[in-house]
């Protein structure tokens, strides 16, 4: 006795295409949430360690308001080195008029002529050791930078854009690498003054007297994602 068996029709191509299409839709909404959950804890982690920096450690002797300079203050016990955000013209002048001889321009940021012709307009020296925003100086450029404030024959300001990651960054490894601070009290200072990215946190953390590292790759593909949308807000 003959038995009928009956059979599916075969997916058309337009079916196929339509189960991939979701597919891809599920992997894709998977991928935003993922990165969104990340984004969330690290930054949150970050900020949250800022605020409790700043209510738990005091401002540097010296710190005060400067017309031109924001997040100004003395980096070192000697007060030979200072720290902030990028000048003003007015804040030029205003650092040559206290006795400042040299400014270290962190930034790797097309700069236009007027900004690369302020410190000289306010007859103070420049050295460039250009990074990039949210990244670590490489040890050539400590060691240029360490070599630039000995050699100045007046008080040094060190500044990125901001004043946070990078001159912080920067500031740590100088503080470290003299033995004037250990390493988590040189990184809780600069998350006082901001948050800085999770590469800069963990160069920080891992700087020993007259040895600075780069973080390894790991740590910096989480902190360039979690840095991404701070970033892309500062090319508008």
């Amino acid at each position: 006795m003959a038995v009928l068996t009956a059979s599916l029709p075969a997916p058309t191509p337009v079916l196929r295409r339509l189960s991939l299409s979701r597919r891809a839709l599920r992997w894709l909404v998977a991928l935003v949430v993922g990165y969104a959950v990340l984004w969330a804890a690290g930054a949150g982690s970050i900020l949250a360690l800022s605020y409790w920096a700043r209510e738990e450690t005091p401002a540097p002797a010296g710190t005060r308001s400067m017309q031109g300079v924001h997040h100004f203050q003395r980096v070192d016990a000697e007060g030979r080195l200072w720290r902030g955000a990028a000048p003003s013209p007015a804040g030029y002048a205003a650092l040559a008029g206290l006795g400042f001889s040299t400014v270290v321009d962190l930034r790797a940021e097309d700069l236009s002529a007027a900004q690369l012709a302020g410190p000289g307009k306010a007859g103070l020296d420049v050295v460039r050791l250009p990074i990039r925003d949210g990244q670590t100086p490489q040890p050539d450029q400590v060691q240029r930078f360490l070599a630039a404030v000995a050699g100045a024959p007046g008080k040094v300001f060190v500044h990125c854009g901001a004043g946070v990651g990078r001159t912080g960054t920067m500031a740590a490894a100088y503080l470290v690498t003299s033995g004037e601070e250990s390493s988590s009290v040189a990184v809780r200072r600069n998350l006082a003054v901001g948050p800085p990215s999770i590469e800069q946190i963990y160069y920080g953390l891992n700087l020993s007297r007259g040895e600075t590292e780069q973080p390894p790759l790991a740590v910096v593909a989480v902190s360039r994602l979690v840095d991404a949308p701070r970033r892309m807000l500062t090319w508008f």
